[in-house]
């Protein structure tokens, strides 16, 4: 296991994200909406683990497979869902920069839970402050394990969905995969 590191916003970010969409783009874009560029990596000013996380978002959960299929051609060898519904993961091929890939049908949750903490996180500064000095001081107390790292993010993550109107019964969906025994 690698030990977990968050740096300072890179302002490269954003470009990084950028040109892992220019290479996946023109094999998705007739099935699919979006290429997002999620996680702690989209938000200006955000420390961050080093790997930029993108979801392709299609229309339907059909679409998927296509989805799939197509970014094999591209070297990302489909992992599942990892445990999380509504999102399917992809190991990326050995080209940089860092990142995590996944596929998300429009109406998935964890779709909706990126796109909402990336959005609130992106116009509450004083929130994103306070996040990133959790993620700093965890990734210091659990540099070496993954799963108390995001445990630890999770009242924090779960109190930005509450904030943003996100119903009890999608925020107990994702409390029960945040908190999901390993």
């Amino acid at each position: 296991m690698a030990k977990i590191t968050v740096v300072d916003y890179d302002p490269t970010w954003p470009t990084a994200f950028e040109a892992v969409r220019a290479r996946v783009w023109p094999v998705v874009s007739d099935i699919a909406i979006a290429v997002e560029h999620v996680g702690s990596t989209s938000v200006p000013g955000l420390p961050a683990k080093p790997i930029i996380d993108i979801s392709v978002v299609v229309p339907t959960g059909a679409a998927v497979v296509v989805a799939i299929e197509r970014l094999s051609t591209l070297g990302y060898q489909h992992l599942g869902n990892l445990g999380i519904e509504g999102r399917e993961a992809f190991a990326s091929p050995n080209m940089p920069p860092r990142h995590h890939l996944y596929v998300c049908p429009s109406d998935s949750l964890a779709l909706k839970n990126h796109l909402i903490v990336r959005e609130h996180l992106r116009a509450h500064v004083e929130a994103a402050t306070a996040y990133g000095a959790l993620k700093r001081h965890l990734a210091e107390q659990f540099s070496e394990d993954i799963d108390s790292y995001t445990e630890g993010k999770s009242d924090t993550l779960l109190g930005i969905l509450r904030t943003a109107g996100l119903s009890t019964t999608d925020i107990e969906t994702i409390e029960r995969i945040n908190r999901r025994p390993v």
